[in-house]
């Protein structure tokens, strides 16, 4: 990217969930402040097998939100942008990568090396789904330590696909600490193409941001009882 015009680049967070994930307190209003507030000129929502949190988010600001889903498929979590309807949990990742591109989605796959998390992959899986994807997240904020980011980096460059990277923030002051840094887009195929010319940055949560999103879980349920 040297020479690039900077003025041209956005700072894009590809992984963020808001109240509507069984783990986030995170209002659709109080993400668009953060993201902002982080310095973001695009994030794409990508709730737990939902959208309506990230159709909301996009009411707010369209220029700067992007609508997707993070899928939990029987073998991993796919990560999708440009989505206009839910694509449910517990298919075959196949079905659900089918579905998804019925809508035109731009596809990544979850922290697919995070073992302590229960979205990652068994390396046969994503070399059999690879083909189908057109990124690997190979940096997640919220990993755990840096071992799972290098083998996904290194799995990404294995199999000829491009990064992205996300904050996976579940609470409003995660935001912005995954990002791509990348050419202007306005569509799944314009992502694509800019994603070649990406640049990855992100610093790594502290592990007790872990912690958030289970009290998120623990206050729904309590209302709920």
């Amino acid at each position: 990217m040297a020479g690039m015009d900077e003025k041209k680049l956005l700072k894009v967070d590809f992984h963020c969930h808001t109240v509507f994930s069984k783990d986030s307190l995170t209002q659709p209003a109080r993400l668009v402040q953060a993201a902002r507030a982080a310095g973001l000129d695009r994030v794409v929502v990508t709730d737990h097998n939902e959208v309506e949190g990230a159709l909301r988010a996009r009411e707010l600001a369209p220029e700067l939100v992007i609508v997707g889903e993070e899928v939990m498929t029987t073998e991993g979590e796919l990560l999708a942008a440009f989505v206009d309807k839910r694509v449910p949990a517990g298919l075959q990742p196949e079905e659900a990568i089918r579905l998804l591109r019925e809508q035109g989605a731009f596809i990544s796959v979850s922290h697919p090396f995070d073992g302590a998390r229960h979205g990652a992959w068994q390396l046969h899986a994503l070399r059999r789904i690879a083909p189908l994807v057109d990124a690997v997240e190979i940096f997640n904020a919220r990993c755990a330590g840096a071992l799972p980011n290098r083998l996904a980096d290194e799995f990404a460059q294995d199999v000829h696909l491009p990064g992205t990277a996300g904050s996976d923030g579940h609470a409003a002051f995660e935001l912005g600490r995954g990002a791509v840094i990348l050419p202007a887009f306005d569509s799944a195929d314009g992502l694509r193409a800019a994603l070649a010319a990406g640049r990855v940055e992100g610093v790594l949560s502290p592990y007790w941001v872990h912690a958030v999103s289970r009290a998120a879980v623990l206050a729904k349920w309590l209302r709920m009882a």
